[in-house]
């Protein structure tokens, strides 16, 4: 976990970052079979994020069972082999990360920004281009299993989007399908 160097710092002055790290760390002195962890990168740089997903990696290669609850989509696609969706205290779905994907979005998601008032404005003309159009307040999400030949399908209606960024799709946009955008307390 790198905190070799503080080996003699008191805890306390340690930044939150260290402090995870190092509770992490006691976690595994005695070689556990099993590792529970609860939001482990919650805090941590992105440097301090990867070095403890190195870990973990490293553990689940030795056969150390992980059992996480993480709300970073990014995390549990990296860590997990089998992950379950919750919302509202239910399991709305589960699988391999690669299966959630493939079950509940496309192959590429396409972002499209257009200079307007409002984006909703041009939801209507790209209909029929994918599986689903999302509008956002400051993009418009395009579902496709071909990213590149939508956006040529956008051009050929005579839209110019200000930007557009083709991506593959991923757990987070599966999370957001399955639990909604509304934010729930």
């Amino acid at each position: 976990m790198q905190l070799a160097e503080r080996a003699g710092s008191k805890v306390e002055p340690l930044s939150g970052g260290m402090k995870r790290r190092l509770t992490i760390a006691r976690a595994l002195v005695n070689e556990p079979d099993i590792v529970l962890l609860d939001e482990p990168t919650t805090g941590l740089d992105p440097q301090a994020r990867h070095l403890v997903w190195e870990r973990l990696f490293r553990l689940k290669q030795q056969g150390v069972t992980l059992v996480l609850t993480t709300h970073y989509m990014d995390e549990a696609e990296q860590l997990c082999d089998r992950l379950v969706v919750m919302d509202g205290g239910r399991i709305v779905a589960e699988g391999s990360p690669r299966e959630l994907i493939e079950r509940h979005s496309t192959r590429e998601v396409v972002e499209l920004r257009f200079v307007a008032e409002s984006q909703e404005d041009f939801a209507g003309k790209l209909t029929g281009l994918g599986e689903r159009v999302e509008v956002l307040p400051d993009r418009i999400l395009l579902y496709t299993s071909d990213g590149d030949s939508a956006v040529a399908d956008v051009q050929a209606r005579g839209l110019t989007p200000a930007s557009v960024l083709v991506r593959r799709s991923s757990l987070e946009d599966v999370f957001l399908h399955l639990t909604g955008r509304t934010l729930v307390d």
